[in-house]
């Protein structure tokens, strides 16, 4: 058949995502790759910590999702050549869902039987499965559940060519990738473009996240001798495969959770493969641009699969990953200059081990396979393909689902600087009516004050904008309290933490609001001026206590600034529905057991079964420890965590070293008063 892209519906089972959280989660969250120590060499440059953002700012999380599975429409583009089946969903972050090898009748990729959310990406909601695209920041993507714009053109022999892209906003760039497949193409061609349009330095980060089904006796292989990898908040390079006497290689070995980062030679080409018992497998290869390959493993613990099955279903959802990245590591970015477009060429494909291939050590499997695929002409071609389509990758397409309005935003801005549009080829289409009300303030200096009980809506972080804004916050906009919530953001986020609290507190002044409230009381917390910080959050919960995002936020705050018996009272008074929600239960729970009702948290916890919390966090080890602790204060000395609230699937470390504390995953410090 001629290769063909076609859009479609299908039916999956899915949780439902919810909406956006209606406050920004300043704080932040537990961020375990950036407070680590390095003993690396000098030559080793893996950036660590550099790019770091310590919360989700300008993107609003998704914390509401629920577990119930019902059947779903998704939409999904689907490119076929009579080798390779490639479904993609452009409404989830433009996710790779499945490849289907049709020659073997059989799937490459894991593909989660359901689409169910946990708390692991930069917004809180990911779901496991397929081939993640992360761009941006340290971690998941802020938009692996957001829709991406797809379109379609046409190559200069007509095959068809699926694009997806965006602009992101933490690092102010646009990112857009062009997939294929031709007539005899036995590889799946993803042609990536990030730009970097702007005129300052900007801290980079992409790893195309690979999930392939975890495998009895299943095997990675990759051109490199040893890794970088972390233990106890150390990081270090280890000989591979051996590692603490593991094959870390053969996967099925590997205890607990973690990263082995393999350094590739760079004299070999840039792949990664996974098989199984059978020989048969994943390949991912690619241009030299992507340097770096990745695997990530749960573990055998039990905690390892209590994950895997929370992402998916019971006795469903075992995987690892496998991914390959810009930088060495995935401990920090890389610099990426002013006025700079980086582009490379993956390919995804099948690959088969031979019986004696399988039966060699890591070292001669992996210089066997090394060879086959530098002499293998499809890696061979790659960087012609790469150059040659050059000029079809800066081509015009043609819309057929939008993405978000923040492309069209940032070029009505450039046109009010009499500068041109982002990206000439790529159709951002016009801007939302939430992002009009900040273009109109760019052009006329008055900022459309909204009705402070509704959500603010759009959280802007362009420079221009809060230029603007101290520019007019003692003329136009002096009695706004809009305008002063939005300069209190902006200090905050600049670390000026006097200057917000004021900011918050002018708003709050003018108008009482929730949203100033909430800025208060985040700016108290991280200067560890508690009792402010409870005050603030109270006010702010009085306005709010039919929305639960903005209830999960308050009583973190008062958990972090020790406001145990407020979370009592406070959580006494919701209504039933919000009562039942896992999270706003756990901090109940745990302010019972802080005020010294240990028998009525340990019963609560264990109701029905025991307590789920939605959106526990990958590395928040609060159930478990919340169950041990009270078992060791009403109970019998504890033997093991139970299965239901065991997450702890690594060892993890909160003492940095560097007298800094952590609170609820959330590092602070005590530098200025406010």
């Amino acid at each position: 058949m001629k290769p063909s892209l076609t859009f479609k519906t299908q039916k999956m089972k899915a949780a439902t995502l919810g909406k956006e959280d209606t406050v920004p989660s300043l704080v932040g969250d537990l961020i375990i790759q950036n407070e680590l120590d390095f003993q690396v060499g000098e030559e080793d440059e893996l950036y660590g910590g550099y790019g770091r953002v310590m919360n989700s700012y300008p993107y609003s999380k998704f914390s509401c999702y629920d577990r119930e599975l019902k059947d779903v429409d998704v939409n999904t583009a689907v490119l076929e050549n009579d080798h390779l089946k490639a479904v993609f969903l452009p409404e989830r972050g433009g996710r790779l869902w499945s490849l289907w090898d049709k020659e073997r009748d059989r799937e490459l990729l894991f593909t989660n039987p359901v689409l169910r959310y946990g708390n692991l990406a930069v917004r809180n909601a990911w779901f496991s499965g397929g081939v993640e695209w992360n761009i941006g920041v340290i971690g998941h993507t802020p938009l692996t559940t957001s829709t991406l714009f797809t379109a379609t053109l046409e190559r200069e022999d007509g095959t068809p060519v699926l694009r997806m892209y965006e602009y992101e906003r933490i690092r102010q760039v646009t990112y857009q990738m062009d997939f294929w497949l031709g007539e005899e193409d036995r590889f799946l061609n993803a042609r990536m473009r990030i730009v970097n349009f702007g005129n300052d330095v900007v801290p980079m980060y992409w790893w195309s996240n690979i999930a392939v089904p975890a495998s009895k006796e299943g095997r990675i292989i990759t051109p490199a001798r040893k890794a970088f990898t972390s233990a106890k908040g150390l990081v270090y390079k280890t000989d591979i495969p051996f590692v603490n006497g593991v094959d870390v290689t053969r996967y099925d070995n590997i205890p607990e959770s973690v990263d082995y980062f393999f350094e590739l030679e760079p004299c070999n080409p840039k792949y990664i493969a996974h098989v199984d018992k059978t020989g048969y497998g994943l390949l991912q290869m690619s241009t030299d641009r992507l340097r770096a390959r990745k695997l990530f493993a749960w573990g055998k613990k039990t905690a390892s699969d209590h994950w895997q099955e929370f992402l998916s279903t019971e006795h469903e959802g075992k995987y690892v990953e496998i991914q390959a990245g810009l930088a060495k590591t995935q401990y920090g970015c890389l610099p990426m200059s002013p006025h700079t477009a980086w582009e490379w060429l993956e390919r995804y494909g099948a690959v088969f081990l031979s019986e004696e291939e399988r039966g060699q050590g890591f070292a001669s499997l992996r210089d066997a396979v090394t060879k086959r695929i530098g002499e293998d002409p499809a890696f061979q071609e790659m960087g012609c393909v790469l150059e040659s389509t050059k000029e079809m990758a800066r081509q015009c397409a043609e819309v057929k689902i939008k993405g978000s309005g923040y492309g069209a935003m940032k070029n009505r801005e450039r046109a009010l600087e009499g500068r041109p549009p982002i990206l000439e080829h790529l159709d951002f289409g016009a801007p939302e009516e939430k992002q009009e009300v900040w273009l109109r303030f760019l052009e006329e200096g008055a900022l459309i004050c909204p009705d402070p009980k509704d959500a603010p809506g759009l959280y802007p972080n362009d420079e221009s904008i809060y230029v603007k804004l101290k520019e007019t916050i003692k003329s136009k906009n002096k009695d706004n309290w809009y305008a002063h919530y939005n300069l209190g953001l902006y200090y905050f986020l600049k670390g000026r933490y006097k200057k917000a609290y004021r900011a918050f507190q002018t708003s709050a002044d003018i108008r009482k609001n929730a949203w100033a409230y909430h800025g208060m009381a985040s700016t108290a917390v991280m200067r560890g001026r508690n009792k402010k910080a409870r005050k603030a959050m109270r006010k702010g919960i009085a306005m709010r206590k039919k929305d639960l995002s903005y209830l999960k936020e308050g009583f973190r705050i008062l958990q972090m600034s020790g406001g145990y018996e407020e979370i009592c009272r406070l959580y006494s008074g919701l209504k039933r529905r919000f009562q039942k929600d896992g999270r706003l239960r756990l901090f109940y729970i745990k302010a019972l057991h802080e005020t010294g009702r240990s028998r009525k948290a340990r019963e609560l916890l264990n109701a029905d079964g025991g307590l789920v919390v939605n959106d526990i966090r990958e590395g928040e080890l609060s159930l478990g420890e919340l169950w041990l602790a009270l078992e060791r204060t009403v109970g019998e000395e504890p033997d093991q965590v139970p299965y239901r609230f065991d997450f702890h699937s690594a060892l993890v470390s909160t003492d940095t070293g560097k007298g800094r504390r952590t609170v609820d995953g959330v590092f602070v410090s005590k530098v200025e008063k406010l």
